[in-house]
């Protein structure tokens, strides 16, 4: 069944099928003129290591793949878009400096901003900024111009109302003003903490991390490319690239995953502290980018993307109708089956991986439970580790809390614009739960699970 989707694929392109048309493949012969790291919420603690080790790690895999290159070997610059400490005590910002410095080569510039919510804690906001700059050597407000590329970061405001002032917004509206009239065929990246409103995923209203602060300048710029972190929702999502008026780019984050999913806002799956993610985006000599990325503990690629030259307002390839429009459902093999293990009262299904069919990755899988008359009586859904580079056969999900009898339990892949796969099903039955003796067992293996939980992430 594989091979024939990719057929498929291969003629819908060949034939100019609007489905195909929402991502543009790298060319062979692209070649590299500048290359920077962009990072997020890397979240430094006065008492783990463990996020410092991230950073050294995350920067060695970006020199791996610069050194790699046969065309450039540079790398440019490394950016963190903030909440670059957990609880911006002086200690965590000197481990923060210390872990950059220890790791980063010559040749190299740090470019960084500090956030309100956990850089500006203990640091009561207003002495956050004089202390960022002491440590990093950086302005917390800067327009830097690297390789004849503008990069704009604003940190969070000393005014304690304001996570971005109208000072600073007409300050950043006279730096876009200079870099437009210097070169307006050229992208100007802009670094800040949270995601504009209504862009990239994890920027929602009902997710909670979006700010309205930018959103009507940045309309006027069409050469901007937006950074921002904040949510941690993973960047290899298909909605973690956005274009409209100007671009939006996800940054993921250093310190785990967070997703929404099914209504649930900030959802953590038990791997999520497992997570750390970056970009290592490149440019070419005509200002397109190529996007990678990458799983910093696991060193695999996660995703590319490449965006024609973002500054030109023709090139939107990935405005959110564009992506919907061509995204397509998941497919599982024709010989694909369910595995059902039933216990009193429910069961524990396992289906194989679904395929993608359009180069997204599948997000979600759901479980159901049907009765005799084709009702669903219970659902569940998990999310496959999509958001790691890890490889997996198959997904589990359990039903739990059927009354006994005779039901057909099926499976759906998902992708993340609700396409979903034909359903896997089974023919299941299920036995009535057995007195006390049972639901002690029930209650013991609660506990069990909990604790296992507990002790991972101890």
């Amino acid at each position: 069944m594989k091979k024939w989707i990719s057929l498929l694929l291969a003629l819908m392109l060949a034939f100019g099928c609007a489905s195909a048309a929402f991502a543009v493949e790298t060319p062979d012969d692209f070649t590299p003129v500048m290359r920077f790291v962009t990072a997020s919420d890397t979240h430094i603690l006065a008492d783990s290591y463990e996020n410092d080790e991230r950073i050294g790690r995350m920067l060695r895999l970006a020199y791996d793949v610069a050194d790699a290159d046969g065309d450039y070997t540079g790398l440019d610059a490394f950016l963190v878009v903030g909440d670059l400490t957990n609880d911006g005590t002086k200690e965590e910002f000197d481990r923060f400096a210390a872990a950059v410095n220890g790791s980063m080569r010559e040749g190299t510039r740090f470019l960084g901003v500090a956030a309100k919510n956990h850089d500006g804690w203990d640091m009561r906001r207003k002495d956050m900024r004089a202390y960022y700059s002491q440590v990093t050597g950086n302005d917390p407000d800067f327009n830097v111009v690297i390789g004849g590329y503008h990069f704009i970061g604003l940190s969070a405001s000393s005014v304690d109302a304001s996570h971005y002032d109208g000072g600073q917004l007409n300050w950043l509206k006279e730096q876009l003003d200079a870099a437009v009239a210097e070169n307006p065929d050229r992208p100007i990246f802009f670094m800040h903490h949270e995601p504009v409103r209504g862009t990239v995923y994890g920027s929602s209203l009902y997710d909670g991390w979006g700010t309205n602060h930018f959103a009507a300048l940045l309309r006027k710029y069409p050469q901007v490319v937006d950074f921002a972190g904040h949510s941690h929702y993973p960047l290899n999502d298909p909605r973690s690239v956005w274009q409209g008026e100007f671009t939006a780019i996800n940054t993921g984050a250093i310190k785990y995953a967070e997703f929404t999913v099914e209504g649930h806002r900030t959802y953590h799956p038990a791997d999520y502290y497992d997570t750390a993610t970056c970009w290592i985006m490149e440019l070419d000599a005509s200002h397109n980018m190529r996007l990678r990325g990458y799983d910093v503990n696991a060193g695999g690629q996660l995703c590319e993307v490449y965006l024609p030259n973002p500054a030109n307002p023709a090139n939107r390839q990935y405005t959110p109708k564009n992506r919907a429009a061509a995204s397509l459902p998941p497919v599982f093999d024709d010989d694909a089956a369910l595995t059902v293990e039933t216990f009193a009262g429910g069961c524990t299904v396992t289906a194989p991986v679904a395929a993608s069919a359009d180069g997204m990755p599948v997000v979600l899988y759901r479980a159901y439970a049907k009765n005799a008359t084709g009702r669903k009586v219970l659902k569940s859904w998990t999310l496959p580790c999509y958001y790691r580079a890890v490889e997996l056969e198959t997904v589990e999900l359990k039903l739990d809390g059927l009354p006994p009898g005779d039901y057909t339990v099926g499976v759906i892949a998902e992708n993340a614009y609700g396409g979903d796969s034909q359903p896997l099903e089974t023919a299941v039955h299920i036995e009535k739960i057995g007195g006390i003796g049972s639901l002690f067992a029930r209650i013991a293996a609660w506990f069990t699970e909990l604790w296992a939980l507990l002790v991972k992430h101890l």
